[in-house]
């Protein structure tokens, strides 16, 4: 199949979720493909077959996580993202890349970053103790250059704000300076949103 025909199919099969655990193996063999339209889509499927199917997507983790090393800033982002999702379901498949994952914080393509950020608050949904000394990271992606990115960036803190509030408490102030002045609407509403997840309820 050319590459048009292969995007179509793995469209099909994103829809058609009885069908993923039984196509993993499949979708993780197009990682090899040399469209990088094509890997980044399998990249993006095999995050989402991994969150449903943990135990059927252990061995394409590897593949997986080798694509945080690209040139490609595409391939890295969905590669990024696909860690998270899987760790999400369950950590212990991704723990050996997940030191790794933070130097996605500082990458040079905003769209990178972006999805560490998006990794960590999935990963952090049900494995939140593991981000406890990590904070400073989170806060200067508060200040980043990329407005879509600080637009995401106060999301971590309301994630973790849930379930371990001490760990946001420290950066309840700037967060609160944020949701008042900051100039992104969207940025205000998501500190607001932040500071409410971290705070008791009748404080």
């Amino acid at each position: 199949m050319n590459e048009k025909e292969l995007y179509k199919e793995l469209g099909t099969l994103t829809k058609d979720k009885e069908k993923w655990e039984e196509s993993i193996p499949y979708v993780s063999s197009l990682l090899s493909q040399d469209s990088v339209k094509i890997r980044a889509k399998a990249l993006w499927l095999l995050g989402e077959m991994g969150l449903e199917y943990p135990d059927a997507i252990l061995e394409s983790v590897p593949a997986v996580a080798s694509f945080c090393n690209s040139e490609s800033g595409l391939l890295r982002e969905r590669a990024v993202n696909a860690l998270g999702r899987i760790g999400r379901a369950d950590f212990k498949l991704i723990e050996p890349y997940w030191k790794d994952m933070f130097s996605f914080a500082s990458d040079e393509e905003p769209k990178v970053r972006l999805s560490f950020i998006w990794a960590s608050e999935n990963i952090a949904t049900n494995t939140p103790d593991i981000y406890k000394d990590h904070m400073p990271v989170f806060e200067a992606l508060l200040d980043d250059a990329d407005d879509k990115v600080r637009m995401e960036s106060p999301e971590i803190f309301r994630v973790l704000g849930k379930r371990r509030p001490e760990f946001v408490r420290p950066y309840i102030e700037k967060l609160r300076k944020m949701s008042e002045t900051d100039s992104n609407r969207v940025v205000r509403i998501h500190s607001a949103g932040a500071i409410k997840a971290a705070k008791p309820s009748d404080d």
